[in-house]
This record gives structure tokens, sequence and C-alpha cells, in this order.
């Protein structure tokens, strides 16, 4: 069966994004347990989630100047006992690209890939740089 690719263009397409990613992100061996164990309103967080994308990749939506990830993710580190390494980082954009490869093309695709790779070596550094300070 060959799935149709299309274009990120509206919130209904970072959405499906969002959804797609993170229903392989709970599923999967080392990242699953940490997402389980922290989220407990999945269709709260994946609406968070979808407001941010779409900020970041479209320029709209009610996300515009909400968020900054840095805390969360480092309130995620202490949540596990600051065991986030790089790996992490590497599954979670590992899953990011094939799920923009077998849904989506374009532009907006391209860019999603980008800013993702970019802003997990800036948690990651954060993330890091946090623990020294504690």
């Amino acid at each position: 069966m060959i799935i149709e690719k299309k274009a990120i263009e509206s919130r209904v397409e970072v959405s499906l994004l969002v959804r797609s990613f993170y229903s392989k992100v709970r599923l999967h061996d080392e990242l699953g347990p940490i997402f389980n164990g922290i989220v407990e309103d999945w269709e709260h967080h994946l609406e968070r989630l979808t407001d941010f994308w779409e900020m970041v990749l479209l320029h709209t939506g009610p996300g515009a100047g909400k968020f900054n990830p840095v805390p969360v993710h480092k309130e995620v580190d202490n949540h596990v006992n600051q065991t986030i390494e790089q790996r992490h980082f590497g599954n979670w954009l590992e899953l990011w690209f094939e799920t923009i490869n077998s849904n989506f093309e374009g532009e907006v695709a391209d860019y999603a890939k980008n800013h993702a790779r970019k802003m997990a070596h800036i948690l990651f550094f954060k993330i890091l740089e946090g623990r020294g300070h504690q």
C-alpha cells in the first residue's frame, strides 16, 4: 500500500504529524516509559504539542510566544533522576524523521526535520547545563 505524501499546510497536517509521531513514541522501548510516566492527559498534551508545532512550522495558531521547551525538558530530566542521554534525543529524532518521511513532503516537512534537529541539540545542551547548577 502506497501512502500519498502531503504537504504540511494547516493545523490538520500538523495534528496528524504530532499524533502519528507520539503514537510511536509511546510504544518505543526507551522513550515510551519516560513519556508515559510523565504525561497524565495525553489528549491535552497532544493539543499543546500541536499548538507548539503549528507555531513553529506555520507561524499560526494559539501557540505564538507561549512555549519555552527548555524548562519542561529540564523538569522531565529531574523527574527521571537526570538519566536523559543524547541517545534519547537520537531516538526522538529518528521517530520524528520516520514519521515525516512516511507521511509528508515539501518545504515545511524539510523545515520540521531541520528545526527538530537543532532543537534536540539545544535541549540536550540545556539539560546538561542545568545539571551543573543544582
